[in-house]
């Protein structure tokens, strides 16, 4: 239950995770290295599998490197044996075939074939090996994630919006997932490919190796100029992206208040010049980011034709092998492959270095703690809930509630009124302890409640609230909610006492009718009997109703307030009243006004202080209710 509007702390925004390219804006981790050794602690519990797959990824890339120049030694016996035969054609020797030694040839192939063969073996089990890995690790962590979650305090949820948990627990761990799978075993692939390659060009020809090399820094520097203008577009991609988001969810919710008041030509217009800007920026983003690849894939061709050129004419004077300067331009193909790589690499795992940030700082947050106090247990105590001189804030320096006492006998109804954003609700984030009290004490059955621990104190109460909560599932689930052990007779008998049962068996499938999601296949009246109805089955000892009767027609009200009426019948209760004429028999009514208790008593008493409470109530029925 959230606490007074007017106290709580700016929520902080969600995070809209993406794929990450060459210049596109990246998040920045804060504490990229501690975040990181975290991180593969995660792995520790199969730290020998990931070694067995860094093994198997380091013998696939050096399978996969030797190839081509086992390849060209092909190539080499061609042209050896082309040469041979055009030399004894110009000895006078007549000749039926080339000398051309195929055995050696079909060899050389079956050795090349068996390479890429063991090659992509390796590569199937290093990637079956890694996702399962991955899987585990990342399981693991959403599980100690979703366990945090229930564990924090209220006041967490009153900081956080419900996106930005919701961002965390997907895409956050999306990211980390797809990285862990394939990103950090292509890190090491691409790292040893780039060693690998420039060793193997370097056995052949340190000269055209040189060659090749000065291509990097020209392709460097086409990032560098490049990449910075993009990621200025990217950035306005995703700021008009969100906007245009933001601008269609809000038209789509509000349809018919648009269509009311004949404002679709301008939902229209803003609209289009929305997505006007949108549009700019991303064919912007799009052509400029779109130039890299083209010109480094230019630069590579022109080391490519200088390989090509020098290598011929190295042949030429017999330098070098036809087949070395053929498994050369291979070599000269993939030598900018890893570099490019690692360059997206690195941006990707920035992401989900900050992705992983995220995760921890919820696991990091400050969780629930299990308190005693201090204070002795009541035998027989003369109320069954107890405020004793209770004080309570939520921000420090600015006291909300000050030595407050109340006692509420067993079967007494317990009132709590004031105007809107007053803190009604304070008084049940106490009890419930979503909040601890700062001093004093809150006792319910003479024990006070911190020596409880929150799963059995909350287990006496039940609560009915204004916003109707239903999860996606049968009428049957969601009533049995409140007792998950009650037979399928005592939930009837719930339905039946909460006027809800006739409707129920109405509908196409009774009670096992599957509610979707926000259950808005049926209406809100019947949405309210429903939550009655599991209140009803939990038989609380204490119960906390926050009145339900508004948007809802005046046969389903009646209906609502009888079964909310034979539901109190009897029980503790503390009613957050909007209506005050609903709560007229309250044994006790507590105001509340700017966060401050100002005045309790019943009805009439309350009445004849003519004071705030008296202000309140004839306002409702002069016209300018305020509550």
């Amino acid at each position: 239950m959230a606490k007074n509007p007017e106290k709580k702390p700016q929520r902080t925004g969600g995070h809209s995770g993406r794929r990450v390219g060459m210049g596109m804006p990246v998040e920045k981790p804060q504490h990229f290295w501690k975040t990181t050794g975290r991180l593969l602690r995660y792995l520790s519990p199969w730290m020998v599998m990931v070694v067995i797959v860094l093994i198997l990824a380091a013998v696939s890339v050096i399978l996969q490197i030797r190839a081509p120049k086992v390849l060209g030694e092909a190539t080499t016996q061609i042209f050896a044996g082309v040469m041979k035969g055009s030399a004894q054609m110009k000895a006078g020797i007549g000749l039926h075939t080339l000398p051309i030694n195929f055995t050696k040839i079909i060899h050389i192939l079956t050795t090349v074939g068996i390479l890429y063969g063991l090659s992509a073996l390796f590569s199937f089990a290093q990637q079956a090996i890694m996702t399962q890995v991955s899987q585990r690790a990342v399981y693991q962590m959403r599980k100690d994630f979703k366990d945090k979650l229930q564990r924090v305090p209220v006041s967490y949820y009153d900081t956080h919006s419900n996106g930005d948990v919701m961002s965390r627990m997907s895409n956050d761990m999306d990211n980390i997932s797809g990285t862990l799978q394939q990103s950090l075993t292509q890190l090491v692939t691409s790292v040893l490919q780039f060693v690998g390659v420039l060793y193997m060009m370097l056995t052949i020809s340190w000269k055209l190796t040189l060659i090749a090399v000065l291509t990097v820094p020209l392709s460097l520097i086409v990032v560098a100029f490049v990449a910075p203008k993009s990621q200025k577009f990217f950035a306005g991609q995703q700021k008009h992206l969100g906007l245009l988001n933001d601008q269609v969810e809000e038209t789509y919710a509000g349809h018919t208040v648009i269509k009311s008041f004949n404002h679709e030509n301008k939902a229209i217009q803003d609209f289009k010049k929305e997505n006007d800007q949108y549009l700019n920026y991303a064919w912007k983003a799009q052509f400029v980011s779109g130039l890299i690849m083209p010109l480094m894939n230019f630069i590579k061709n022109l080391g490519y034709v200088f390989v090509a050129i020098i290598g011929g004419v190295q042949v030429a004077h017999g330098q070098i092998t036809l087949g070395n300067v053929q498994a050369f331009l291979q070599y000269t193909q993939q030598f900018s492959q890893p570099i490019t790589q690692i360059a997206n690499l690195t941006n990707t795992i920035q992401m989900t270095i900050a992705s992983a940030e995220r995760i921890f700082a919820v696991l990091d947050e400050p969780e629930m703690e299990e308190t005693h106090v201090e204070i002795p247990d009541v035998k027989n105590p003369d109320a069954e809930v107890i405020f004793d001189h209770v004080d309570f804030r939520y921000v420090e320096d600015t006291p909300l509630i000050q030595d407050f006492n109340l006692k509420v006998n067993s079967g007494e109804m317990v009132a709590i009124v004031g105007p809107t954003g007053a803190g009604k609700t304070t008084i049940i984030n106490l009890l419930e302890r979503f909040y601890d009290i700062k001093d004093g004490s809150i006792k319910l059955d003479g024990v006070d409640t911190r020596n409880l621990s929150r799963e059995a104190l909350r287990s006496d109460f039940a609560m009915v609230l204004q916003d109707t909560w239903l999860f996606t599932g049968t009428i049957r689930e969601n009533i049995k909610y409140g007792r998950e052990s009650a037979t399928d007779e005592d939930m009837v008998a719930a339905a039946k006492a909460a006027h809800a049962d006739t409707f129920i068996r109405q509908l196409p499938d009774g009670y096992d009718t599957v509610l979707n999601e926000a259950a808005s296949n049926i209406s809100q009246g019947q949405r309210q009997l429903l939550t009655i109805a599991r209140a009803f089955l939990a038989d609380p000892k204490v119960l906390i109703l926050d009145e339900a009767t508004s948007s809802v027609d005046t046969r389903t009200e009646v209906l609502i307030q009888h079964a909310m009426n034979k539901l109190l019948k009897n029980r503790t209760s503390f009613v957050v009243a909007h209506r005050l004429s609903t709560i007229r028999n309250a044994q006790n009514i507590v105001v509340v006004n700017h966060g401050q208790i100002v005045e309790t008593g019943d009805h009439d008493s309350l009445m004849a202080q003519n004071g705030f409470y008296a202000d309140l109530y004839n306002s409702q029925f002069s016209g300018n209710e305020v509550i």
